[in-house]
């Protein structure tokens, strides 16, 4: 059977790319606030040295760190729902429960990974650059600001591009609760017109190009840094 990829990606079919196509970057993004904002929390928990706070964060890299992706979005969308009150749980289904429980559990997830990295790249100063600032006069605040910070974010950069990557290609295991991103409608397609190689392939192809457009991004504010620190 001769390739036709104008079947997979025109009329009806283009509409149902787009869309998935829009579900994916909206989650993907929705995700990757959320653990950003998350791991910020967990790394200043880790920064203060206070041991009760410092075990829980332990415990919370490793349980996300150690279990499979996938389980956990089933955890979040069959199990902890059957938890909650019936009437909490029809609240939530009238508001997209398929994406809001991908949205947490890859946000959840993905915050133990970037915490690790920007508590890798603060690990990578050496010590005598507080002492530096501190001699000059600058108090905690500015130290981190204008010393530690802009240094720390810089060694993490390659570690949290890289999972930033990996936090938009585990979208794709959204399908498996529902969610109608791109894999899910690249499935649907197959099964309507049984071109599974051109249904595929395109899907293939939009996620190998975002991901190398996040790659080159990361790429761009690494030089960025690069130029600022060398000045």
């Amino acid at each position: 059977m001769a390739l036709d990829f104008s079947s997979v990606v025109t009329g009806h079919f283009g509409q149902m790319i787009v869309d998935g196509a829009a579900i994916t970057l909206q989650l993907a993004l929705g995700a990757w606030l959320l653990a950003m904002f998350i791991a910020l929390l967990l790394v200043v928990i880790r920064l203060t040295a206070y041991r009760p706070g410092v075990w829980l964060v332990r415990i919370y890299v490793s349980y996300h760190r150690n279990v499979p992706t996938l389980i956990q979005l089933m955890m979040w969308y069959f199990a902890i729902p059957s938890l909650l009150p019936e009437s909490l749980q029809m609240w939530i289904n009238d508001f997209n429960a398929e994406f809001l429980f991908a949205l947490f559990a890859l946000g959840l997830c993905q915050a133990a990974y970037f915490s690790e990295d920007i508590r890798s790249g603060l690990r990578a100063i050496p010590e005598g650059q507080s002492e530096a600032a501190r001699a000059l006069g600058m108090g905690y605040v500015r130290t981190m600001r204008s010393v530690i910070l802009p240094q720390g974010i810089r060694n993490a950069l390659p570690a949290v591009v890289n999972h930033t990557v990996l936090l938009f290609k585990n979208t794709s295991l959204a399908m498996v609760i529902g969610v109608m991103e791109l894999t899910y409608v690249k499935r649907d397609i197959e099964n309507q017109t049984f071109r599974t190689f051109e249904a595929y392939l395109v899907g293939t192809l939009g996620y190998l190009a975002v991901s190398l457009l996040l790659m080159g991004a990361g790429a761009l504010l690494a030089r960025h840094f690069q130029r600022a620190y060398a000045r």
